[in-house]
């Protein structure tokens, strides 16, 4: 399904020569493009992406970005690696605004690619701050988040007219890696009809208890859609109140998004890729 990609842009060697680029900004040298590269598919990353990963100097890349994506790099490009996942030895966020500074003093286009959009719980705002109190010139890059690209992929609308006019977005997940503390989930539990959760397969058990003791219908249903527009994309269904339960007895493959409620019964009839 992904193969069109390779088809449009042609081999690996001249698929940056089919851009033009005076259709795009200039990556100057000295500046950094924090750039969102979608959920997964590298056919979900905007052109402005693409063109940038062909022209960087460095790339500073998240874990969720694939090593599909990273093939489109600019041969000569300095590759990072700056992951952060749940348990695992991970770069702390200060390091890793301080290395970006000091390759765009060094006069290098870097290129800081995040899985989804950077702003949605990316932590882009963050290096974005640190990048303008060092004086450092930055763009960014929207990517499609996994919360509605990878719901999407599923069959999975995040809104619908006939369900629901407001949806929540929350991590769960917090900076400590705990269920975060300041979130009022008593009041998150009915404020929309329908929740999506990112990196909150861990702490699932937890959230939906305190979901269920804010006024959650414990048979709301819950979808888990894992490794989101990639080929092994799976996604599982169960309830609110039994949630807890099936991720312990269940191996849920991450990463994951998790929607709550009646958004995740369009999948029955809406997932596209089993048509195909």
């Amino acid at each position: 399904m992904r193969n069109w990609f390779k088809h449009l842009f042609g081999k690996k060697q001249d698929h940056f020569a089919r851009l033009d680029s005076r259709a795009f900004p200039h990556f100057a040298p000295g500046s950094v493009w924090l750039v969102g590269a979608g959920p997964g598919d590298p056919g979900l990353m905007s052109l402005h992406a693409f063109y940038a990963l062909g022209q960087a100097d460095v790339i500073v890349y998240d874990a969720l970005v694939g090593e599909e994506i990273l093939t489109y790099a600019n041969p000569r490009a300095e590759l990072h690696y700056a992951g952060k996942r749940g348990g695992k030895p991970s770069p702390k966020q200060n390091d890793i605004s301080l290395k970006l500074i000091e390759w765009a003093k060094q006069n290098k286009r870097v290129l800081r690619l995040k899985g989804g959009d950077p702003f949605m719980f990316g932590r882009g705002g963050e290096e974005s701050e640190t990048l303008h109190n060092a004086g450092v010139k930055f763009r960014i890059v929207p990517g499609i988040t996994a919360g509605i690209g990878g719901l999407a992929y599923a069959g999975i609308p995040a809104t619908h007219r006939d369900t629901n006019q407001a949806v929540i977005f929350l991590t769960g997940h917090d900076e400590t890696g705990n269920v975060p503390q300041a979130v009022d989930w008593h009041a998150v539990a009915t404020a929309a009809p329908v929740i999506v959760m990112y990196m909150a397969v861990k702490h699932l058990p937890s959230i939906a208890q305190k979901l269920v003791e804010g006024g959650r219908n414990p048979q709301d249903k819950v979808g888990i859609v894992s490794n989101a527009t990639l080929p092994h994309q799976s996604l599982m269904v169960t309830q609110l109140g039994e949630a807890g339960e099936f991720v312990q007895q269940n191996e849920v493959p991450t990463p994951a998004i998790v929607v709550v409620g009646p958004v995740v019964d369009y999948a029955k009839i809406l997932n596209w890729q089993d048509k195909d």
